[in-house]
């Protein structure tokens, strides 16, 4: 649904000779121990279909060692350095009314079908992606949506949770929202600038 939700609305935008300089896909998720713990904002500095490909005797093989298709996708590395530093704590405090941000991880951000439930699942998605700092169910469709009109995309999350076993009364969505929110807020002056990153 967010592909096609995005494809979509690229699409009307391009016929209306209006298109988008960049797609940012921002949500809440679980994080990674110890990388990413509850409350951190993650950036991706690679967003992986981390589930898309064939599990066999021997493990797990991405779709790109089957010959098709492709499992990761990356930000541009200007872009990446400069959504980074406009949400790390020390740069954002300096802004004259900026909200407080929590502390900043850059690591992989995992697209999966069906969310992580054990710590062994966890375990060995941390063994297959040893840069994993997020899970989530959207980030790398979105992109691939982008892609396909040739424009960069980056995911954000906001952990709300740990992967592995699921324990609902430990998630913490409505913190993990504020988050976001002061993200925007750090962020505006980058999205003004989209342009630059095309």
């Amino acid at each position: 649904a967010a592909a096609a939700g995005t494809a979509a609305a690229l699409a009307v935008a391009a016929l209306d000779e209006r298109p988008y300089d960049l797609v940012l896909s921002a949500g809440i998720g679980g994080g990674f121990a110890p990388l990413a713990p509850l409350g951190t904002l993650v950036v991706a500095e690679a967003m992986v279909a981390a589930d898309l490909g064939a599990q066999t005797a021997e493990g797990f093989v991405p779709v790109t060692d089957l010959g098709f298709g492709r499992a990761v996708h990356l930000p541009p590395a200007a872009l990446l350095r400069d959504v980074t530093r406009a949400l790390s704590p020390d740069d954002a405090a300096d802004a004259e009314g900026a909200p407080e941000l929590p502390p900043v991880v850059v690591g992989e951000a995992l697209t999966v079908s069906t969310v992580t439930g054990t710590a062994e699942r966890a375990a060995e998605l941390r063994g297959l992606r040893p840069r994993a700092a997020s899970e989530g169910m959207e980030g790398f469709a979105v992109a691939e949506a982008a892609y396909g009109y040739g424009i960069p995309a980056l995911e954000l999350r906001a952990v709300s949770n740990p992967v592995g076993p699921r324990d609902r009364a430990a998630w913490r969505i409505p913190e993990a929202l504020a988050v976001l929110t002061s993200a925007f807020a750090a962020l505006a002056p980058v999205l003004q600038e989209a342009r630059r990153y095309v």
